[in-house]
């Protein structure tokens, strides 16, 4: 195996398995540990909702500010696509909600899905920046998008499942069991390829990446077992938050390499010192909660319990308010997926020591 100080970790060793890679085999730790009920129906608990949706997944779309709007250099660099984003998500969030709510909804879950891919394409590239050119490289490209596409794939081809994206009905679904299979032995074969690959480099070569095999392994394990392996709101959710949601803080947090040598673009504001992480958090969580308290006052009236103080707004329910509230109220989450298209590549924007690589590599 290749020695430890050759493997390219963004940070380290200890920073990448504990925050990067080993979210998604944690989560599965936990959806194994689980009563079987919560592997299978649609509960989800509040306590689960709070720690998971609120404090995770809602709370590392603000991540994204730390990389624009709160970096002074970033901000500067990219003023025009901080301002031209949000409006346009905005404008095109109205359309397609004045076109009939599940529009509206089917578009933003297509948009976060394609997000999510994208994230992990992303960091398959990190950790793949110190590879040169080899036979068969596309295999870990095709496997780290196959390791998403298939369990979606497999979603959209059964019966109504016992979780959703956002909303129900927000996926087209089919039931089409020969479908299924017919996937499933496609994305067998391509695992098996991509392992072969992987053993022929290391007779060759005695050579073994780490981190991208890991991150390989991971994606594959958490998104099997959320989509297809499960049919629980609870697992789904574990899986799906976690393995997301903590390695994109922990890589806001660090920040992305610069080079291929691994040296990270550095912080910047009040959250760069000794301990900064608890502005970073702090600030995050608040604003998660502010934005889902708006949410359940004005719109969902789901969790009166956590958010007590949002209950005394009005209950907005007629459409044609809805058409300009629910963009609006969206528009972060919206933002978040936009930008990070753009603010992850290397040499856009990055300030003082960002510089282009052969690979355009982007956590979107």
């Amino acid at each position: 195996m290749s020695a430890p100080n050759s493997q390219p970790w963004i940070r380290s060793a200890r920073y990448d398995g504990w925050l990067i890679l080993g979210p998604p085999f944690g989560a599965l730790l936990v959806v194994l540990a689980l009563p079987a009920r919560y592997r299978a129906t649609a509960e989800l608990p509040l306590l689960a909702w709070v720690g998971l949706v609120l404090l995770i997944d809602v709370a590392h779309v603000y991540g994204t500010l730390f990389q624009t709007y709160f970096d002074p250099v970033r901000r500067r660099a990219r003023r025009t696509l901080l301002w031209a984003a949000p409006v346009a998500c905005y404008a095109a969030g109205v359309a397609l909600h004045s076109a009939g709510g599940l529009w509206f909804w089917r578009a933003l879950a297509y948009l976060a899905v394609f997000h999510f891919m994208r994230q992990q394409y992303g960091f398959l590239r990190l950790y793949a920046r110190r590879e040169g050119p080899a036979p068969g490289a596309w295999l870990a490209t095709a496997a780290i998008y196959a390791a998403t596409l298939y369990p979606l794939l497999y979603w959209h081809l059964s019966p109504p499942r016992n979780f959703n994206w956002f909303v129900d009905g927000d996926f087209v679904q089919r039931d089409w069991p020969l479908g299924r299979h017919l996937a499933t032995a496609l994305y067998g074969a391509l695992l098996v390829a991509y392992a072969g690959r992987e053993a022929w480099l290391w007779h060759r070569t005695r050579a073994f990446n780490v981190p991208r095999n890991l991150l390989l392994a991971g994606t594959a394990a958490s998104w099997y077992a959320g989509i297809v392996w499960c049919n629980g709101d609870l697992a789904f959710t574990l899986l799906n938050v976690v393995s997301h949601g903590v390695p994109y803080l922990a890589l806001v947090w660090q920040g992305r390499p610069a080079s291929a040598t691994g040296a990270p673009v550095p912080r910047r504001g009040p959250w760069a010192g000794k301990y900064g992480w608890l502005a970073f958090l702090g600030l995050i969580a608040a604003f998660a909660y502010l934005e889902e308290g708006l949410w359940d006052g004005l719109v969902w009236r789901e969790h009166s319990a956590v958010f007590g103080w949002f209950q005394a707004l009005p209950d907005v329910s007629r459409a044609a308010w809805l058409a300009w509230l629910v963009p609006l109220l969206a528009l972060p989450q919206s933002t978040h997926y936009v930008l990070d298209g753009f603010i992850w590549r290397r040499g856009a924007g990055g300030g003082a020591g960002a510089q282009p690589s052969q690979a355009q590599v982007e956590i979107s």
